[in-house]
């Protein structure tokens, strides 16, 4: 027998930017559901940037012990560090984020949630039925590219990259982008033979050519083999090991990881249901809303627009208002958005870069600096090196981009994201006193670099 209960808002997805925009509806007096066929918390929590970042800490510690002087000795536990993993996904156990979701009376649904017609959800046997919106979350999952043998080679995705349970021998990481990148440092502190194998002439191949260079010399100062211009051919699978055979030769190694880019989880959402096509992105305006269906919207890594965690959570909230009632749009979350590389050295990066900045038509000028280049740095160690560069809009004096390399950039990155979001004048900017001795004052360098 079906049951049907209707609510206000029904959330597909309990990633989050579903949990978010849940929690600002009912905060803001809607009756709220939430329908997660996996973990409370996502993809983000359990099998990506939580775990990944856990897995890189050991490692990130360790060469900044070596780095400061004056500490002795100093070694990873793989298996302390496989454990701290653990605790930090909670053994893959979502039972802590369910009092957040008791204590605002939001309905869970947990089962494969899919439409069924307009402003309608089926979950097993239960009919939602939504007054107002219907918001699908669903996010993406690892998209394996169509390479002769490697789905019969059974390889790693993201999930297996950032949960395993024993360090392997040695892995090929098939992609350099972020979480190839993050994931061929993290194992390779940890004990693996790793190679990293791109098909572009650069790893991060969307961010600045520095970031690109200084990255590369990182894994390879820590023993990854990095292989650009990479083209291969097929997998092969050999026992106990697997062999990627490229154009010039191959690799072999006991496991291989895909971090070659995501596809949407909607081919089996029901989206045929109220006239969308399956198995693709969701297209939304500005308000997070499908065009021509006012009670249908789609957020987070779903609708293609920005696949980050906070620009997933930003456009939450966008989407949430609006079903509130305000009038609001989002429009932080496509001309790049920020962005941060765990890796050591780290990439953070906000905006445009040079090149996409004068593709654009914009009257573009860099101005780059040492990372370290400032008293502040000098406590983070010698070896340290980065660059830190801002893409300065000429004619409008404003900064369009900015991108800093180095030691945990990822903090110095805020400050950059509120210039350009605000699109502060340089004139004003000059003003914004950097304390001494921090790493901050990058900002007066840069901005004496610019000729202010």
């Amino acid at each position: 027998m079906v049951a049907t209960r209707e609510f206000d808002a029904i959330v597909l997805g309990a990633g989050p930017a579903g949990e978010v925009a849940a929690g600002r509806l009912s905060e803001g007096g809607l009756d709220v559901a939430v329908v997660e066929r996996e973990l409370i918390g996502g993809e983000c929590s359990y099998y990506a940037c939580m775990p990944s970042k856990a897995l890189l800490r050991p490692g990130e510690l360790l060469g900044e012990v070596r780095r400061v002087g004056g500490l002795v000795g100093g070694a990873i536990d793989p298996g302390a560090a496989l454990a701290r993993r653990d605790e930090v996904i909670h053994d893959l156990d979502d039972g802590s984020m369910l009092p957040w979701l008791e204590e605002r009376g939001i309905a869970l649904y947990r089962g494969a949630g899919r439409l069924a017609g307009e402003r309608r959800v089926q979950v097993g046997d239960d009919e939602l039925l939504a007054r107002r919106a219907v918001i699908v979350a669903t996010g993406t999952q690892a998209a394996l590219p169509p390479l002769e043998g490697l789905a019969e080679a059974e390889p790693w995705t993201n999930r297996e990259g950032t949960t395993a349970g024993e360090v392997p021998a040695s892995l090929i990481v098939l992609g350099g982008g972020p979480v190839g990148c993050e994931l061929a440092q993290a194992w390779r502190t940890l004990g693996a033979d790793v190679d990293l194998v791109e098909l572009a002439d650069r790893v991060l191949a969307s961010e600045e050519p520095f970031a690109s260079a200084q990255v590369a010399a990182g894994l390879r100062e820590r023993g990854v083999r990095v292989h650009t211009g990479a083209e291969p051919q097929r997998v092969e699978r050999r026992g106990e090991t697997a062999a990627l055979v490229l154009a010039d030769g191959e690799i072999e190694a006991e496991q291989i990881l895909v971090a070659a880019g995501r596809r949407p989880r909607t081919e089996h959402l029901g989206l045929e249901t109220v006239g969308l096509a399956p198995g693709g992105w969701i297209e939304v305006d500005d308000a997070l809303r499908v065009p021509g269906r006012e009670w249908l919207y789609a957020i987070g890594d779903v609708n293609h627009r920005a696949l980050l965690t906070h620009a997933g959570k930003y456009q939450a909230r966008i989407a949430a208002d609006v079903i509130l009632g305000k009038d609001v749009r989002a429009t932080a979350d496509l001309d790049g958005p920020p962005r941060v590389t765990f890796t050591d050295p780290e990439v953070a990066a906000v905006g445009l870069t040079l090149d996409a900045a004068r593709e654009r038509g914009i009257d573009a000028r860099a101005v780059d600096v040492a990372t370290s280049g400032n008293a502040g740095s000098s406590f983070y160690g010698r070896g340290a090196e980065g660059t830190s560069r801002l893409v300065i809009d000429e004619g409008r004096g404003v900064i369009v981009g900015a991108t800093f390399v180095g030691f945990q950039t990822g903090e110095l990155l805020h400050a950059a994201t509120v210039a350009i979001t605000a699109e502060v004048p340089l004139e004003r900017l000059r003003h914004a006193i950097a304390p001494f001795p921090t790493r901050n004052e990058v900002w007066l360098y840069l901005l004496e670099e610019y000729g202010l």
